[in-house]
């Protein structure tokens, strides 16, 4: 598929097209990261389900400012959503990071969940420490340590996180906001 050209607005620019053009903001995290924190009055359609949800967010008829964490999801949402939306879709740049930096209103339901690049960081290092643990009984497993590392780097490359797509299916990433 190729890809879609990118529309980056800075936090500034996105509230303006709010206030003049009702642009609607879509968070594209997991459920859990949007409940923990997002822009007010944002909308959750996690990245793996964005494809699916384009005939509703064309039907809006609004402008689309897409929101993760730091830009990295709501592109990879603009790429799945290609050109064939019909309207404006634009890419939060610095994501919920650089809307909080401007001091720009956000919400919360007081729930606290661990962004997905936490959580990667804690299963790839929890999975490298108890294979290389394992690998003292059993050297084999050491190979397995070694491909979560290459797991890493690929993803670092990438900028795709296989992990990231297996940790959004846990209970407490799929729970509704």
């Amino acid at each position: 598929m190729p890809t879609a050209s990118k529309s980056f607005v800075d936090p500034e620019a996105a509230r303006q097209l709010a206030d003049e053009h009702q642009a609607l903001f879509i968070d594209v995290r997991t459920p859990g990261e949007f409940a923990t924190e997002r822009v007010a009055g944002s909308r959750n359609i996690p990245l793996p389900i964005v494809k699916a949800a384009q005939g509703a967010l064309a039907e809006a008829g609004a402008p689309l400012i897409l929101v993760c964490a730091s830009g990295t999801r709501a592109g990879q949402a603009k790429d799945l959503l290609g050109e064939e939306t019909g309207v404006p879709v634009h890419i939060l740049e610095g994501g919920l990071s650089a809307w909080k930096a401007e001091g720009a209103p956000v919400e919360s339901s007081g729930r606290r969940v661990w962004g997905m690049e936490r959580q990667v960081r804690l299963a790839a290092g929890g999975l490298v420490i108890a294979f290389v643990a394992l690998s003292l009984a059993w050297e084999p497993l050491k190979w397995l340590a070694a491909a979560i590392g290459a797991g890493l780097a690929v993803a670092a490359i990438t900028d795709t996180c296989a992990m990231a797509r297996v940790l959004a299916f846990l209970p407490w990433n799929r729970k509704a906001a």
